[in-house]
């Protein structure tokens, strides 16, 4: 009853304590409380964001009831422009892509397989490249001229060429100046517009590309998606329902785009300020439209507003080279940072060995050799608790009915002996990050896409691990590796609780199978990793019997 009395007056106290300290701050000007013309002003700014919201949300609804319009061919011609990267064919009637085929990349690793083409006939239906003004499509509505007759384009290393578009759409009159780089896949647009009339105008931009999932392999690790740069953070959409229906963001976005694992159509606008991104699955094309912030056009003057392309591979250093943001469409994942310093390490271990699969195994070795003073430590204590495994199972038998005095009895012999026992964890504990890291750096590293480790099956023509970046098609390094936990399991003392030692003899089981539709790369590593830790067990037990021997 006391206890409830006492709750009661404390209650109290802290009440009489916040009441009068506000009411003296207010009295001697500690507390400042904000005017009647403040409150105004936060409810003005609630009204404008609540309004901004609600546009934004209507805008989202409208661009799900009117689809992106497709390609309406109207007078103009092809023109192949070839690079050492690319050949693109580009229609005059618009500036439309009819297709971009990449010149050091193929469909598959089987002999006499088609080049990467990113833009085909299907794609090709939604007007990539496109551009949009006010919301009407130029290549259907406008009217163009070229300033080149060639038919023929070829662009030598180091150079660049730029062809010229010009139209009349919606009353404005609009040049395209497409600039075509032989040393990137980065293609650069100038458009300048001005109004034929007398009256200024206010133009929105916009632009369009499209992929559908051709060069995708499907499933969870090479899906094709929608993305954006949305202040800095990916955002990626690759849910056909929601696509369906559209997906939209509204703010600092640095480019949209419709992309795989390794490749992506994608747009940059030249300033990222309230740009508008939408993203629609229509006809089994993933495609973007991304429009600018609207610009004044006056009579008499031309305004310009900047844009690019990037068709080609997600290639991280090609892709830095235009903006940091674009290279972030290569997602690393949360622990980007080691992914980073890995993928330095493998490409610096590949000029040397010109293997991407031997530099993943002397990748591993360097891994182990950094984490060998924990790994050491890990296994010594885990001998000391093997030896400890006597004494703490006659701990258990004295203290059955006394749980309290069996754990207080088992720590005490833990300290007099020196033994941590969460040590044996510890490594993998440490190892988690680098495996996470390496995961995404072999899963979406360009450079892995078709890298061969040993092409077929040893004496046979059958293709083995022909592809890093895909599963190992007879599933033989998965099972090896399963195989190399089971003998890690016996070289390490079992677990003191009858029912860690059930989960533990499933680890190896489910780990193989969970490995099994993984990329060959990360399960040649994880194999290597095991290898090498058995020989390192090894050796530390037959130095633990040395050492109880010769004591």
């Amino acid at each position: 009853m006391q206890d409830g009395k006492n709750l009661v007056l404390a209650i109290v106290l802290c009440l009489l304590v916040v009441v009068g300290w506000s009411w003296l701050g207010e009295r001697m000007g500690w507390v400042h409380r904000p005017d009647p013309q403040q409150i105004e002003e936060a409810q003005k700014q609630q009204a404008e964001l609540q309004a901004r919201q609600q546009a934004e949300a209507e805008a989202v609804a409208k661009a799900k009831e009117n689809p992106l319009p497709m390609f309406t061919e109207s007078e103009g011609k092809d023109i192949v422009i070839k690079t050492p990267l690319y050949t693109a064919k580009l229609y005059t009637g618009g500036g439309i892509l009819r297709s971009f085929e990449l010149a050091r990349f193929k469909t598959s690793i089987e002999p006499g397989a088609p080049l990467v083409n990113l833009v085909n006939k299907q794609s090709a239906s939604t007007a990539p490249f496109g551009m949009l003004v006010n919301g009407q499509p130029s290549w259907s509505t406008g009217k163009w001229t070229c300033d080149t007759a060639d038919e023929f384009v070829e662009i030598a290393p180091g150079q660049n060429r730029v062809i010229r578009l010009s139209g009349v759409v919606a009353g404005l009159r609009v040049v395209r100046e497409l600039t075509f780089d032989a040393t990137t896949y980065q293609v650069k647009e100038q458009v300048k517009v001005s109004p034929e009339g007398g009256q200024s105008q206010s133009v929105r931009i916009g632009y369009t590309v499209g992929a559908d999932a051709s060069n995708a392999q499907g499933g969870q690790y090479d899906a094709m998606r929608v993305g954006w740069d949305d202040n800095g953070s990916l955002s990626e959409e690759s849910s056909e329902d929601k696509l369906k229906t559209g997906v939209m963001a509204t703010g600092k976005i640095f480019w949209g785009g419709a992309m795989s694992t390794y490749f992506m159509n994608g747009v940059i606008p030249g300033s990222p300020d309230g740009v508008t991104v939408k993203g629609v699955l229509q006809n089994d094309v993933y495609r973007v439209a991304l429009e600018q912030a609207p610009v004044t056009v006056m009579p008499g003057q031309e305004s310009s507003v900047a844009v690019s392309y990037w068709f080609g591979p997600k290639d991280r250093h090609l892709m830095h080279a235009v903006s940091d943001e674009l290279a972030k469409s290569v997602d690393l994942g949360m622990f980007s940072l080691i992914a980073k310093g890995l993928l330095w390490i493998l490409e610096f271990f590949h000029t040397y060995v010109g293997n991407w699969g031997l530099a993943i195994i002397m990748l591993t070795i360097v891994i182990k050799i950094i984490f060998w003073p924990l790994t050491a430590k890990s296994y010594s204590s885990m001998e000391k608790m093997k030896r400890l495994a006597p004494m703490m199972q006659k701990i258990k038998e004295k203290h059955k009915d006394d749980k309290e005095a069996m754990n207080r009895e088992v720590m005490a012999l833990y300290k007099t002996y020196g033994v941590n026992p969460a040590s044996g964890c510890l490594p993998l504990l440490v190892q988690m990050p680098v495996f996470f890291g390496l995961y995404q750096a072999l899963l979406t590293s360009i450079e892995l896409r078709h890298a061969s480790f040993i092409p077929t099956l040893p004496f046979t023509d059958l293709p083995w691990l022909a592809d890093l970046s895909a599963k190992d098609p007879f599933y033989i390094t998965p099972l090896v590796m399963g195989v190399t936990m089971f003998l890690q399991q016996r070289l390490s003392p079992p677990a003191a609780d009858p029912t860690q030692q059930k989960i533990m003899m499933f680890l190896p089981i489910i780990f193989t199978f969970l490995f099994l539709a993984f990329p060959a790369g990360l399960v040649v590593y994880w194999l290597v990793n095991n290898v090498i830790s058995i020989g390192q067990q090894w050796w530390m037990l037959n130095r633990g019997k040395k050492s109880a021997k010769a004591s």
